[in-house]
């Protein structure tokens, strides 16, 4: 059998729409700065030319790499 991984693709306004803790204003500035707060390396943020669309499992994992505990 075979195994298949669902994959979540959001537009900003979706995903903000979805997880209300996440503004739209937020969640652009965290795009546009994707290269220096490691969205990019994380692999979150998929462009299909104009399009921006986030990947919500590779976004929460960064998120909890976010967490130093304090350090």
């Amino acid at each position: 059998m075979s195994t298949q991984t669902l994959l979540s693709y959001l537009t900003v306004n979706q995903f903000s729409e979805k997880h209300p803790a996440f503004t739209r204003g937020g969640l652009r500035a965290l795009i546009f700065n994707e290269a220096q707060n490691g969205l990019a390396k994380a692999g979150a943020i998929v462009r299909i030319g104009r399009k921006v669309l986030i990947d919500e499992g590779k976004f929460f994992g960064w998120v909890a790499g976010q967490n130093q505990g304090g350090k």
